[in-house]
């Protein structure tokens, strides 16, 4: 056991035996409930004697993304949810290391923190602090309610990032070399953290893998949700409803498609202030983008997206010529790689593109492994590159994700750019600005010039 001073008091964590250390479960605000449910995060209240912090805490989420989920994502019961683990080589004031922060996906209404894929014994390994951060979703998070802040979930990042900054010393981490990580939703909160001013100076470089980025209106989606459940949307109302009673209207939202819209960070005019593509293309923190070659699709002709993935083209506003375009230069595609391009690849090529214009540090890849484990085989799907990056391939679900004995080397290689990112601000590949360089991640790792030409030219505009 290891004991570790914070500002509001003392943690025992437990010592591994690599002589790395895991503190789980540190509250970094007071649990959300009653009158703080849908308030913005308070810092906790001070405890006296030593906190153990050697389990990790309640997490947000009361029901998986869906019944099965490629990550492994515990649930667990209680109060106090906003909480982070901290992960790291030693808890030695004078190391000074470089942090990363890991927020997680699920669609802003489901994931865990407490995921064994976000272990962080490689990075320590690697000499880096990880911190993973649990935070609000769907309706306790997202859904605008007039007498309550909106982006609760995103107040809650900048809240974690705050206790970072004050605390992370004495965890052995630099509060000046913070990195904030995060897939899917995750990759959705790095880029709008870009965009929040209050963020600034809490980071010093970003990671974006898998990204997508929604910014519904969320007034527009209160009234749509107050219109079909006849419930009434205030935080007075709702702050003692049941879980239950919450998922019940979150799932009201998702009747007819448009669940992808409804829950998620908005531009809200006080927090996020502007459209988080255009403040992202401005921001001089170095970032790395990517995403997997096939996310929610098959490789090929033979496997559309279906009427699901159809509805949410649909909700999502999708320009019907451009994905006729699609079409016709890729006969045969599916539903499922139109969403893959249109609200993963194409954004993430577009930032990159807007970004190097204007001299930011930018760096792009692609994630192209492919695994085989069954109903998955010959694809390099959403989630697929986290064990990789993570160097985590032994850890719980892997295999059952990926398949049996995924590449040893090829975790070496993408988990060797993700700690060069952190500690050095350069994967040790060029700047996309340098004839657009790529890194694919594949059966070998290779850079090259301008690879997704086809797609920047399809989606463009």
């Amino acid at each position: 056991m290891t004991v570790v001073p914070t500002r509001s008091g003392p943690v025992r964590g437990e010592r591994r035996a690599d002589g790395s250390a895991c503190f789980l479960g540190i509250p970094y605000a007071q649990p959300p409930v009653g009158a703080l449910r849908f308030a913005a995060p308070v810092a906790p209240e001070p405890w006296s004697g030593v906190l153990d912090a050697t389990a990790y805490g309640p997490t947000a989420q009361r029901r998986p993304f869906a019944e099965v989920t490629t990550i492994p994502e515990p649930t667990i019961p209680g109060a106090g949810t906003l909480n982070l683990n901290v992960f790291t080589p030693a808890a030695d004031p004078s190391a000074g290391l470089p942090v990363l922060v890991w927020i997680h996906g699920g669609g802003y209404v489901a994931g865990s923190a407490a995921s064994p894929w976000y272990d962080g014994a490689a990075f320590n390994r690697d000499g880096v602090v990880l911190v993973t951060v649990g935070y609000r979703l769907g309706v306790e998070g997202f859904l605008h309610l007039p007498d309550a802040p909106d982006n609760r979930g995103v107040r809650d990042w900048v809240a974690a990032l705050e206790w970072v900054r004050d605390n992370i010393a004495g965890f052995g981490g630099d509060p000046a070399k913070v990195t904030v990580a995060g897939q899917s939703a995750g990759g959705g909160a790095v880029q709008t953290l870009l965009a929040v001013p209050a963020a600034r100076g809490l980071l010093r470089a970003a990671i974006s893998a898998s990204g997508a980025v929604l910014e519904p209106d969320a007034p527009a989606v209160a009234r749509t949700l107050a219109e079909r459940t006849g419930a009434v949307l205030t935080a007075e109302a709702l702050q003692d409803a049941s879980d239950e009673q919450l998922l019940a209207l979150q799932d009201a939202l998702g009747d007819d498609g448009d669940s992808l819209l409804a829950l998620a960070p908005c531009v809200d005019g006080e927090l996020v202030t502007r459209p988080v593509a255009e403040a992202v293309a401005e921001s001089e923190v170095p970032l790395l983008l990517g995403f997997t070659a096939h996310e929610f699709a098959a490789p090929g002709p033979a496997a559309p997206g279906g009427p699901e993935v159809d509805a949410m083209l649909a909700a999502l506003g999708l320009d019907p010529e451009r994905a006729a375009r699609f079409h016709a230069e890729n006969p045969g595609a599916g539903s499922g790689e139109v969403l893959t391009d249109w609200l993963f690849r194409a954004p993430a090529l577009a930032l990159a593109e807007a970004r190097v214009a204007l001299g930011r540090p930018t760096w792009l890849y692609q994630f192209e492994w492919t695994g085989s484990a069954p109903g998955r085989a010959g694809q390099a799907y959403h989630c697929t590159d986290l064990p990789f990056a993570f160097d985590a391939l032994a850890a719980e679900g892997v295999e059952e994700a990926l398949g049996a004995r995924p590449p040893q080397a090829l975790a070496d290689a993408v988990h060797t750019a993700w700690v060069a990112f952190v500690r050095e601000l350069d994967p040790a590949w060029p700047p996309y600005r340098d004839g657009r360089a790529t890194m694919r991640w594949g059966a070998e790792a290779r850079v090259e010039r301008d690879p997704l030409r086809a797609v920047r030219e399809i989606w463009a505009g």
